[in-house]
């Protein structure tokens, strides 16, 4: 059995939280569609990312990111767009920009929501991304791991496949975070559309088995279990629909048997009806036990970019705050669900509105 997180006091840290992963421009057509579009909303966006900042913005935490950018007017407004946010970017480089992004530029992320029966869409342009080249040695992690201090860090399997550098830098990255008693927390966020660029389902595993050796909370669905680590789901059909929860737990009791380190896992439970009305809660393995998420079952959705990011901060900061692995679970699910209530990848809520979530309260006018 697993002994529970050992987490550092905060006075003895600068972070809370620091987030390693590639941040981009996401353009949203609103209610229209990316093909038909004649303006679109500007918001920020990544996997990793959008974890330190719902930390920041919606629980008050001290966040971080470690990420690159082209020095341009992109990512200028990336910047401005963050400091919103309220997230530290001292650890984030900027890379000269070569006048046409013959060779290094900042990502962008076309996305939109779906509705009714028509699914959300998302199209990437991200090719040679400053984030994506960073390098082992690039990063002064023992500055900020060993000097400054950092109570959790996350990162995930986006960043992981950005290019054939990146799955050296998160090793490099989780490595001294253990080291030095920092908490690693990494979403698996499979993506195969990124990783066939990089050798594959075969070279996902490979990295991502190596990546977990030193994760203390490791999330993911089923299909990132399935395709990043080689655990099936039984009881899963083709399009991820009907989940046995029973099952499920079978393949993280597997997880946790093959790789002891892990002394948390977490996963969302999402069965798509619509683009817009889905069920959703979440489990938490922790210590030996399952712990479940309430139920929000028929949740309606304007956006689901971001659920899962914000189920992840939601988790963090319950086990950061509390300790108690079921009240981290119910932040987590209820942080996801509301974040898919509102448009951009991020949390627009606060922790008041969370709590009140959890307790059961209902949606009539706050006056």
């Amino acid at each position: 059995m697993s002994q529970p997180l050992s987490i550092k006091a905060a006075d003895r840290c600068q972070f809370d939280l620091v987030s390693l992963g590639e941040v981009m421009i996401r353009l949203d057509p609103g209610e229209t569609r990316i093909r038909t579009a004649r303006q679109f909303h500007v918001w920020e966006g990544g996997g990793e990312y959008n974890v330190a900042r719902g930390l920041r913005r919606c629980f008050g935490l001290r966040t971080g990111l470690v990420s690159a950018f082209a020095d341009n007017e992109i990512g200028r407004l990336a910047e401005d767009l963050i400091l919103q946010g309220g997230v530290d970017m001292s650890f984030v480089k900027w890379m000269p920009y070569d006048g046409l992004g013959r060779t290094i530029r900042n990502g962008l992320n076309f996305t939109e929501r779906g509705f009714g029966i028509r699914g959300a869409v998302g199209c990437s342009d991200r090719g040679l991304t400053a984030a994506s080249q960073l390098k082992a040695g690039d990063v002064d992690w023992e500055l900020l791991f060993g000097e400054l201090g950092v109570r959790w860090f996350h990162t995930g399997g986006i960043y992981a496949a950005l290019s054939d550098s990146t799955p050296e830098v998160v090793i490099e990255a989780v490595q001294c975070a253990k080291k030095h008693g920092t908490v690693v927390s990494y979403d698996l966020n499979y993506r195969p559309s990124l990783w066939k660029g990089i050798g594959g389902h075969a070279k996902a595993q490979q990295v991502n088995r190596e990546i977990a050796k030193c994760v203390d909370v490791m999330i993911g669905n089923e299909e990132d279990f399935t395709a990043c680590l080689g655990l099936d789901v039984e009881g899963v059909d083709e399009n991820i629909r009907g989940i046995d929860v029973g099952s499920f737990k079978r393949m993280i009791e597997k997880a946790v048997a093959e790789f002891p380190n892990f002394l948390a896992t977490g996963t969302t439970l999402r069965e798509v009806h619509t683009a817009t009305v889905n069920d959703w809660s979440a489990i938490v393995w922790y210590d030996g036990k399952f712990y479940e998420s309430n139920d929000y079952p028929k949740l309606e959705i304007m956006d689901r970019v971001g659920g899962g990011d914000s189920f992840a901060s939601g988790l963090i900061y319950g086990f950061l705050n509390t300790g108690d692995p079921a009240k981290a679970v119910n932040y987590g699910a209820a942080h996801g669900a509301l974040a898919m209530t509102t448009p951009g990848d991020t949390t627009m809520v606060t922790v008041e509105e969370v709590e009140k979530i959890i307790a059961g309260g209902g949606a009539r006018v706050v006056r």
